[in-house]
């Protein structure tokens, strides 16, 4: 029967080639999210004819992968691959000593690994499916071969399946106006995973910056010189905390309350603050930032969140607003303690002590805070780097200022004796 062979009645959304002129499609997801199901079936796509012995749109084929064998375990011979995708009167032949495929109708696909760069240096081809570049020790000069090969045919096209990871060459190939992109999570494919599996890899991934990369297939930018990195925060990530001394509430509030403002930055943190100043931790618990559409939605939410983790204070950022962000506040609860705050230096200056608690591993952080976790990798010694204003990572910094910096300051401040 042909049924099963046929991709497009089983198929999801992000598995199907994109329409229009494009020169390279990119499949960013999830893992298990099908990327390899849906190279391999785009391959075939472009060698098969409408007959087993008719020619297809590509005659020169580049399979290109981390290493030699994962081309051939991942991408050939794989439960997704090649092979297992070919209906039995159209799979090709495996010639192992010239490590390449060769179809019925005469089409040819051959082999590369990313580790040898310079075997891409003479083929000749006009399409070509590439797997894992984010993977790839030598992307760079591996993908610039790659390119120079691409010379046949009237439209070479390059299909890419890769799991996201902050990576220069993937992030130009993204940004060419030649590129379009597909993404997936893992979600996606979850009738075709083992539901142990999903069940683990939430357990342990879920409302992570490392399970944003890998189960969800957001790409996730560092800038360089970041004052935080992915490896950094994924290795304070803690799951119980303890009974706190303190919480607080940290607001950065907007400038304006309109659509298309800044969001209104809101987090909690808690510490432990016994013992001398070295044994203090503190844990951010949420980030309950806000798209603020007027002054009463982000006020509302900061002291919902208090509410929520029985914090004893809310430290709010008044530069913009003056005493009217305390009034706002009061509106909702007369009754709520407020400390107001002046940023005297800029975002960068205030970040870098809060940035070395963090490698002093005197910070601990719950599940749930990706998107603040992604704007604290964008943030450099030179500035932030990511799009808008960097408002989670302000009230971050103004939360564990209020725990930690000004407490410590305090109790290292020598005591003056009068007589």
């Amino acid at each position: 029967m042909a049924l099963p062979y046929l991709f497009e009645f089983w198929a999801l959304e992000h598995q199907l080639p994109p329409e229009g002129d494009w020169r390279n499609w990119v499949i960013l997801g999830g893992r298990g999210a099908g990327k390899t199901r849906a190279g391999a079936e785009w391959v075939r796509a472009q060698v098969e004819g409408a007959r087993p012995l008719d020619a297809g749109r590509c005659r020169r084929m580049a399979l290109v992968g981390e290493t030699i064998e994962q081309v051939r375990e991942v991408m050939i011979f794989g439960e997704s691959g090649i092979m297992a995708c070919s209906p039995p009167d159209r799979r090709p032949d495996w010639q192992a000593t010239r490590k390449r495929l060769v179809w019925p109708n005469g089409a040819v696909a051959q082999a590369f690994s990313a580790h040898e760069p310079e075997a891409l240096r003479g083929p000749q081809f006009d399409g070509a499916w590439v797997d894992e570049l984010a993977k790839w020790k030598k992307a760079r000069a591996t993908w610039d071969m790659l390119q120079f090969g691409l010379r046949l045919g009237a439209h070479p096209q390059v299909c890419v399946t890769t799991t996201p990871r902050n990576l220069g060459v993937l992030k130009e190939v993204l940004e060419q106006d030649s590129t379009v992109v597909t993404s997936a999570p893992t979600e996606a494919n979850a009738a075709f995973l083992a539901q142990s599996f999903l069940e683990e890899v939430r357990a342990r991934y879920a409302g992570t910056r490392l399970g944003r990369q890998e189960l969800e297939g957001v790409l996730l930018d560092e800038a360089e010189g970041a004052l935080w990195t992915t490896r950094a925060l994924e290795a304070c990530r803690a799951e119980a905390p303890p009974a706190f001394d303190r919480v607080v509430v940290a607001v950065d509030p907007p400038v304006t309350g309109r659509e298309g403002s800044d969001e209104c930055g809101i987090v909690v943190a808690g510490a432990v603050t016994r013992g001398p100043v070295q044994d203090w931790r503190a844990w951010v618990l949420a980030d309950c930032s806000v798209a603020a559409a007027s002054p009463m939605t982000w006020a509302n939410a900061a002291i919902r969140a208090m509410e929520q983790w029985g914090a004893e204070r809310l430290v709010a950022e008044v530069n913009q607003g003056g005493d009217l962000v305390a009034q706002v506040i009061r509106q909702v609860d007369p009754l709520v303690p407020v400390k107001a705050v002046h940023a005297a230096r800029g975002k960068v200056a205030r970040a870098e002590p809060v940035a070395a608690l963090y490698e002093q591993g005197r910070v601990r952080h719950l599940r749930g805070l990706g998107v603040l976790e992604d704007q604290m990798c964008a943030m450099t010694a030179q500035g932030f780097e990511g799009k808008g204003s960097p408002d989670r990572v302000d009230a971050l910094v103004w939360a564990l200022h209020e725990l930690m910096i000004e407490p410590a300051a305090r109790w290292r401040r020598p005591q003056v004796r009068t007589v």
